[in-house]
């Protein structure tokens, strides 16, 4: 059998090649990608734009302008500069950034957002310290969403070379209804070892499936994706015949970005603590989970101010006004009866 190496695309978000992650060994091990266009030779591999947002956010909202380290360039915080995802190539409803200092009430903000938008809570930021000595940059991304129609769960067969043991499948074979072919389009077939296609879904959502052996980075994959579409001549209809078969997935990651910890941003009185990234996918015969967060934690050199909740301060009784100038007052009243100084003329 040959080998299969199958690439997991979707266009908003999503691009991943690891299905042999059921074998952990160093060869095969999920590795997460900082950026969709990060060259690497790792076997599996996924990007999520989650740590690219949070990067903007911390260019664009508070250092406002590229990120320089003070001990020198770095090659990834160069790339990250580039901003080649952004927040524009997704609906607003699927994401959720905050920055500020890291005290009691950013975390009852974010905490009050996640629940109301996403019905959520933020796993990367249970155990984070709150006392108002860090600076937060954060971002979740969310989409949870159903294929046209749910596929048929096929036998459990073997993936590959790799994988030993058998792992469940979905699709469409002899026994599937006719409509169920209509949730499928092909973007192009060259041979057994070089087809796309797509799974239609009940939303905005675009799932895209390219069969190759090629280990570039996904942004490539995902170009000669789109080239070979763009110049297959033959049918886009899933016919009579045609079958699919996907692989069950479902994986967790918590990545961090070691070459970026310990740096300190020039011009600002900010260093990364930690630069931390989370994925929760699943993809079954129903469709699509996906739950990513990104967060950079930062130190400042400075002591935050102590913040205190939301105050009235309205002087409706007791008080007392100092009128001043040059640091002494000229005039001073305390104030225990308001009508009754009113009525003095």
């Amino acid at each position: 059998m040959k080998k299969i190496f199958l690439t997991l695309l979707t266009m908003t978000l999503f691009a991943t090649s690891a299905f042999a992650f059921f074998k952990k060994s160093p060869e095969t091990e999920l590795v997460v990608m900082p950026m969709f266009s990060t060259e690497t030779n790792d076997l599996n591999k996924v990007w999520v734009g989650t740590f690219q947002l949070v990067w903007n956010d911390l260019m664009d909202n508070v250092v406002k302008a590229p990120i320089e380290f003070t001990d020198g360039p770095s090659n990834l915080a160069e790339e990250l500069n580039k901003q080649e995802f952004t927040k524009e190539m997704l609906s607003d409803s699927s994401y959720y950034t905050a920055h500020g200092v890291a005290n009691m009430n950013l975390k009852e903000q974010i905490d009050k957002a996640l629940m109301e938008k996403f019905n959520e809570k933020s796993d990367l930021l249970a155990a984070m310290d709150w006392s108002g000595r860090n600076y937060l940059v954060y971002a979740m991304l969310k989409k949870d969403f159903e294929f046209l129609a749910a596929f048929d769960e096929l036998k459990k067969e073997k993936f590959g070379t790799l994988n030993k043991e058998k792992i469940q499948y979905f699709g469409i074979d002899d026994k599937s209804s006719k409509a169920l072919r209509e949730n499928v389009s092909v973007l192009f077939y060259n041979n057994p070892s070089d087809f796309a296609v797509e799974l239609a879904t009940k939303g905005n959502d675009k799932v895209l499936l390219y069969r190759t052996d090629d280990n570039k980075s996904l942004s490539a994959l995902y170009d000669d994706m789109m080239q070979k579409s763009s110049e297959h001549v033959g049918s886009k209809r899933f016919g009579e015949k045609d079958k699919l078969k996907v692989p069950f997935i479902s994986f967790k990651s918590l990545n961090q970005y070691p070459e970026l910890q310990g740096k300190t941003i020039k011009d600002v009185d900010l260093t990364i603590d930690q630069a931390l990234q989370s994925i929760d996918f699943k993809m079954d015969n129903q469709g699509v989970k996906l739950k990513s967060e990104a967060a950079l934690i930062m130190k400042m050199s400075m002591p935050a101010p102590i913040m205190r909740a939301p105050a009235n301060f309205y002087f409706d009784d007791n008080f007392v006004m100092f009128l001043v100038e040059k640091d002494k007052p000229y005039f001073a009243l305390r104030v225990a009866d308001v009508a009754a100084l009113n009525k003095k003329k």
